[in-house]
């Protein structure tokens, strides 16, 4: 098994990657540099947190081999001292090679290409990638000067922090500034903005995780957030609709002041295929009655970035909202199912109904019952009990993890535990555990977190090019440190522990962080228990609040507002069910005339399986 394990891994994460990137993103028809990009940045970060269990239990199994190492070798044997030769012996366990072993020299290697790789592209590739993609310019040398003038600013910031630093340990007579210290500071610096955006996160998500799996378990509550998403989607959606509509009006007067003998007629047809079909047939035919200006090269690089913005953006409402639709309908039939005597699930005529025979047949009205009805609540309020017991574990580990003597962190009593039986096998399942809850928790957050329309992760496709590789850019500097507080946690990491024991590969890339002690000795220790208030802060919903008061409304149950917005949510549901009911209608009776007509024949397999639905 000797690298079969980092090999398995390394093909699972890739497709793993791959499928999240193509649940978000148009691999048909975003630039391929997008999507490699994102990729890259999304597989790299996986497999750390994958791989990094494994370099934990090899790291145990050369601790056991480095003490065996140095114990000292028993005397001749004597009659008189048999006893404790054997007490002695007793006490040097032969040391068991983990089934997950990887061989010596392969983990410093791969940790170093996929650390820096994931460095170059967090703070060099892929800002300049968002710069590019979004901007309006008509050329590629265009593009890469607009690039080039935005991320200015941007690398100056981190540019003018890692000077700091620098100027810092210079001023210090004792440190010598060599190469390797030089990586260290940094690493230090990314790690350090890294867990400042990663506590805030953690916090979040410790909370929010397990308090939705407990909600949801209630239908009505799940009924009225449903309802409030409704509402809300129907204003994004309506002014997705005027922006666009002011856009293409724009886009309107340009096309009719720009001719077609001139220069600039080249970028104006360029903005025309970006616009909906819809509105290039308008355009072509259609003439106006403003005054037009004749426009610049600048003019048309900025209303093209406004019609790429925001053809998206109507995109993504259209899609959000009709999946909001779908689950507020669904929702509505459970609450219809609950008190059927017959204990099947009544599915409304309105409801989507996309499932083809063999799931109908797998998943029958009886067996979708039980699920909604009885099993669904049982099953998501054992998950957040499951997740809240792993949370509180969390929170109390981070307070007490620099704590090793006694040892009080939960997680590094655990392995000590099975350190001592080489039970490597459970290493790896508390290691796995433990670091995928804290990437869920941290990651949850950033899928769904909103920055206004600049950052927005949506399902089903329609997420642009400047969001994912957005999300790249915070995986690749959330997930160094967070592995770094991991093996904080269970005490493998000496910067912390302060303990004399072999460090793990991914560790020695890291340099010794001793180099800033006001950072490892204090900012690394004290800076995560303040987890524990963001924690209160969340059950508190305090940071809700304060979106409401500025103008983001967020679901709080005993807000006035909140209660506006479910009844506006539920009167749209119900209007949206009806038009979804009359459009039915008249799909089942044009059906009926081709049946009467007697051209059911002629229809294809696809046809003749809608008319068998209806």
């Amino acid at each position: 098994m000797s690298g079969a394990a980092l090999a398995v891994v390394v093909v699972v994460v890739f497709f793993l990657a791959f499928f999240l990137l193509q649940r978000y993103g148009d691999v048909r028809k975003q630039q391929w540099m997008v999507l490699l990009g994102t990729l890259l940045s999304w597989y790299l970060c996986f497999l750390i947190v994958f791989i990094l269990p494994l370099d934990v239990s090899t790291t145990i199994y050369k601790q056991c081999l480095d003490d065996n190492a140095k114990q000292p070798t028993p005397p001749a044997p004597s009659r008189r001292s048999n006893q404790s030769l054997y007490s002695s012996v007793s006490e040097l366990k032969p040391c068991v090679e983990p089934w997950s072993y990887i061989p010596e020299g392969i983990l410093p290697v791969f940790w170093r290409v996929v650390y820096w790789t994931s460095q170059f592209l967090t703070w060099l590739l892929l800002p300049f990638m968002q710069s590019y993609a979004r901007s309006g310019a008509f050329s590629r040398v265009g593009k890469i000067k607009t690039a080039l003038i935005e991320n200015a600013i941007y690398y100056g910031t981190y540019l003018l922090i890692f000077v700091c630093l620098l100027i810092y340990v210079a001023a210090h007579p004792q440190w010598r500034l060599s190469w390797r210290e030089f990586q260290t500071i940094g690493i230090t610096a990314a790690n350090t903005w890294g867990l400042f955006l990663l506590v805030l996160l953690l916090g979040y998500g410790l909370v929010e995780i397990p308090r939705s799996y407990w909600l949801s378990s209630s239908h009505g509550y799940l009924l009225a957030k449903t309802y409030f998403k409704v509402a809300k989607m129907a204003i994004e959606k309506s002014a997705a609709e005027k922006d666009l509509a002011d856009v293409m009006e724009d886009v309107a007067d340009v096309n009719a002041s720009v001719r077609y003998n001139t220069n600039l007629r080249k970028c104006v047809d360029t903005i025309l295929t970006k616009c909906p079909s819809g509105y290039q047939e308008e355009m072509t035919t259609s003439t106006s009655d403003r005054e037009h200006v004749q426009p610049t090269e600048r003019d048309l690089a900025n209303l093209h970035k406004k019609v790429i913005s925001a053809v998206q953006r109507h995109s993504q409402t259209q899609v959000q909202w009709s999946i909001l639709l779908d689950e507020a309908l669904h929702l509505e039939d459970v609450a219809k199912s609950l008190s059927s005597s017959a204990r099947l699930f009544i599915r409304g005529s309105s409801s989507a109904q996309h499932r083809d025979c063999l799931c109908r047949f797998l998943y029958s009205p009886t067996v979708e019952w039980y699920w909604e009805c009885v099993f669904r609540q049982i099953f998501y309020r054992f998950m957040a009990v499951a997740l809240c017991l792993l949370s509180v574990a969390v929170v109390w580990s981070e307070c007490t993890f620099f704590s090793t003597h006694p040892v009080l962190s939960l997680f590094a009593v655990f392995v000590e535990a099975a350190e001592k039986q080489y039970n490597y096998i459970c290493i790896e399942v508390v290691c796995f555990i433990t670091i995928l809850f804290l990437c869920v928790c941290v990651y949850s957050t950033v899928f769904r977190i909103r920055v206004f329309n600049y950052y927005n992760l949506v399902p089903h496709h329609q997420t642009d090019a400047y969001s994912l590789q957005f999300s790249g850019m915070l995986f690749c500097r959330l997930t160094p440190p967070l592995c770094l507080n991991f093996l904080g946690l269970i005490h493998m990491d000496s910067a912390v522990s302060h303990q004399d024991r072999i460090q793990t590969s991914y560790t020695s890339i890291m340099g010794s962080m001793q180099v800033l002690s006001f950072i490892s000795n204090g900012f690394y220790i004290y800076y995560p228990m303040l987890v524990l208030l963001l924690c209160f802060a969340t059950i508190y919903s305090l940071g809700s609040r304060c979106l409401n008061l500025l103008g983001f409304h967020q679901y709080i149950t005993d807000d006035e507002l909140t209660s506006d917005l479910v009844d506006e949510g539920r009167d749209l549901t119900r209007i949206e069910g009806r038009k979804r009911q009359k459009a039915k209608d008249g799909d089942k009776q044009k059906w009926v005339r081709i049946l009467t007509e007697g051209r059911y024949l002629s229809l294809s397999p696809s046809q003749a399986g809608i008319f068998d639905d209806v």
